[in-house]
């Protein structure tokens, strides 16, 4: 009997899927520190343009920039353009509409951090 206790508890286990990490269209509020270390903080709006890929509009300190986006696993990746700069953002899908990753941008040293939130 335990034996056929344990297989149907290994089969269930099998047909269950692993519950896949998600990043839900939507508005977020970005925390983040910029290359010298200094905070700043806005918005960032992300629209779904397919069940990896989506677009993405930040709006920080009076500035806007956009870009494109793609889910991958727990890695949420964004390519972006600021002002005349091309830079790159890496996030962590962390669950409960919360992002954590490190940025960096074209013809800078370093990076900085950035903390998405759903709103």
């Amino acid at each position: 009997m335990k034996k056929i206790l344990a297989g149907a508890l290994l089969g269930l286990g099998l047909v269950v899927p692993a519950q896949a990490q998600t990043v839900n269209a939507g508005t977020y509020t970005v925390e983040g520190t910029n290359l010298d270390g200094s905070a700043y903080t806005g918005t960032a709006t992300i629209a779904l343009t397919s069940e990896t890929t989506c677009s993405i509009e930040w709006t920080t300190n009076g500035t806007t920039s956009n870009g494109i986006c793609m889910l991958y696993e727990d890695a949420f990746a964004a390519g972006y353009v600021l002002q005349d700069a091309v830079g790159l953002i890496v996030y962590k899908v962390k669950g409960d509409g919360v992002l954590e990753g490190a940025w960096t941008i074209s013809g800078k040293d370093g990076s900085g951090t950035e903390t998405l939130t759903a709103q």
